[in-house]
């Protein structure tokens, strides 16, 4: 197939879930014979990088504001893409489903991931969440199959708008990193510190995780991976914290964000709003010890593996972390468990061949009502021009 993916920031991924999903999906695609493109945002992609890992790369520009940055590129992106003659496109994002539109006019079959109720986030102004509003139902119109990461999403659709979805969840790798390379440049030790890793956007809740922190009885340090290109003054805010047990060394990527994940004596998960977060599916994959946000969303992704804490709750969080601190031989199992749950229901290879399943049905059925509509078309003709009849003469 040719199938071309849409509405990321592109690869490699240097940013958030939807890049690392491209990145792995179309990897892996490309591996199993697959003509893959990938679009990408001439900000984050350099512009002389034509391919990667056998994927095609096609950078273009964007409107660089919090509410165009995503919508502008896309846009531009699907008018690339209409001429290219792909079998079929996969666009990321509920924002993008508008843009599902054209394709489905010219007969291209389209997938949206829409990835969580993006509405609910703090960050969108009235404005925004009206839009990702209105979003939600064009994408009961415009794409030919809806994909959700979640099965809380999926019934959300379900349930609310009587929609049904394709449910395949984010993936990852439980592979452990060799070096620990990024630890001594930070000062740290393997077991030696908590985790937490996200956008640092107020939903994600940074700020509650830095607070219940700094009530825990620890020698261990606190490790805030993450960044944000719109939350200046939140992150500023943040960095106001006077523990020096808290280290917020901005955004990290690949091998070193791998390595930190591995060592880390437990993982703070603090999101509320989304769908299955990658983060923490990539913490249970190193076998990590997990508290988490409460939200149905999270509890559905452990499954009794890791530990919930009321949701938004400073104080619960502290003491579930100060719990993980005194008796840490009491969590051990739940380590092993998180990595086995990862292995059996989020490795990558199954999760691309679900998509690989998914994105070849809606070829097939687009090319099943290709050759019905020349088929009707063929009668039709015959209908109104009958064979002349042949005149033997006796």
């Amino acid at each position: 197939m040719k199938i071309a993916i849409l509405g990321t920031r592109g690869i490699p991924a240097n940013y958030g879930g939807f890049e690392t999903f491209a990145e792995q999906c179309a990897v892996r695609l490309a591996l199993r014979g697959h003509e893959v493109t990938v679009y990408g945002r001439s900000h984050y992609v350099a512009g002389s990088l034509r391919t990667y890992r056998d994927v095609r790369l096609v950078v273009l520009p964007t409107l660089r504001w919090k509410y165009t940055d995503t919508v502008v590129h896309t846009f531009l992106s699907v008018l690339h893409a209409l001429p290219q003659r792909y079998d079929v496109l996969l666009i990321c994002n509920a924002a993008n489903s508008l843009f599902a539109l054209f394709p489905r006019i010219f007969r291209v079959p389209v997938a949206v991931n829409v990835d969580g109720i993006e509405r609910r986030r703090k960050k969108w102004n009235w404005l925004g969440r009206a839009y990702y509003a209105i979003s939600e139902r064009l994408s009961l119109w415009f794409p030919d199959a809806i994909v959700t990461d979640a099965q809380v999403i999926e019934r959300y659709y379900r349930e609310n708008y009587g929609a049904r979805s394709i449910f395949i969840p984010y993936g990852t790798v439980t592979e452990k990193p060799a070096t620990t390379e990024t630890l001594e440049r930070l000062g740290l030790s393997p077991g030696g510190y908590f985790l937490y890793v996200s956008r640092l956007e107020p939903e994600n809740n940074a700020h509650l995780v830095i607070q219940a922190f700094e009530r825990v009885r620890t020698g261990k340090r606190l490790v805030v991976v993450g960044d944000a290109p719109y939350a200046t003054r939140y992150i500023r805010q943040l960095k106001q914290t006077r523990d020096p047990r808290i280290l917020l060394p901005g955004a990290i990527y690949g091998p070193g964000y791998r390595q930190l994940q591995a060592h880390a004596f437990c993982y703070i998960h603090a999101t509320e709003v989304g769908g299955s977060h990658p983060a923490l599916i990539e913490a249970m994959g190193q076998g990590n010890l997990i508290v988490a946000n409460g939200t149905p969303e999270n509890a559905e992704v452990l499954s009794n593996t890791g530990v919930l804490y009321r949701v938004n709750d400073v104080e619960d969080l502290a003491r579930c972390l100060q719990d993980a601190e005194d008796h840490p031989q009491v969590y051990a199992t739940l380590r092993q468990a998180a990595l086995h749950r990862a292995q059996a229901c989020y490795s990558w290879d199954k999760v691309v061949s679900e998509y690989e399943e998914l994105l070849s049905g809606l070829v097939a059925r687009r090319n099943t009502r290709s050759v019905r509509s020349a088929t009707l078309l063929s009668s039709s003709d015959d209908r109104r021009n009958p064979p002349a009849r042949s005149h033997r003469q006796i």
